[in-house]
């Protein structure tokens, strides 16, 4: 490999390891702080990462949320399918695939997602870029529920009792933003369950 051709590589992984840690910080700070708390200086201070690098990667907030919000959740749900692969078959299945697809909308990158979302609704060139966003997340979380759920969508009445699944789950997110609803969703999550295994397998 010519020399040049190194110094290309190892600036493109410097770039590669910046814009990471620019992500990871970005969904940081919404946690921590909200929207108003994330200004692009706080969260290239908390990736340790100078002014005007984060400038040159993401010009704006706005970019910088969303692409963070993009890339983390793109990854979770990778995860959350390698994670359902080692699942066993059987009545449990089903309450075990809803109990990881609710940890989506519990975890740190649905209340990032929540702060952006609220934002978006009064900020125009916000929404511009997060709308977008939103539907392409909409979209792949149906996706990955319906290969974690074995669900076959030709059937009647399948495919809607996923999108109630899904709307279920993320009611279940927002009621716990403001307190811990663990032992309440463990019911109703038990309950969704057997009543979704009547039409995925009935």
């Amino acid at each position: 490999m010519r020399p040049d051709q190194q110094s290309t590589r190892r600036e493109q992984e410097r770039s590669r390891v910046t814009r990471q840690r620019l992500m990871e910080a970005a969904v940081e700070c919404l946690v921590e702080y909200g929207w108003a708390g994330t200004t692009t200086t706080v969260v290239a201070e908390r990736a340790g990462v100078s002014r005007g690098a984060q400038l040159h990667h993401y010009p704006t907030r706005g970019e910088l949320v969303v692409a963070a919000v993009q890339h983390l959740g793109r990854a979770r749900f990778e995860e959350l399918l390698g994670a359902a692969e080692a699942l066993p078959l059987g009545p449990r299945r089903t309450e075990t695939v809803l109990t990881m697809l609710a940890d989506l909308y519990t975890g740190p990158l649905f209340k990032a997602a929540l702060e952006l979302w609220v934002a978006a609704r009064t900020d125009r060139q916000l929404h511009d870029v997060a709308a977008p966003l939103e539907s392409e997340i909409g979209r792949e979380t149906h996706r990955v529920a319906v290969r974690l759920l074995n669900a076959d969508e030709t059937r009647p009445g399948v495919r809607e009792a996923v999108q109630a699944t899904m709307d279920f789950l993320r009611g279940l997110g927002l009621a716990d933003v403001l307190s811990d609803d663990r032992r309440r969703r463990t019911r109703l999550i038990r309950q969704w369950a057997s009543m979704l295994d009547a039409t995925l397998n009935g």
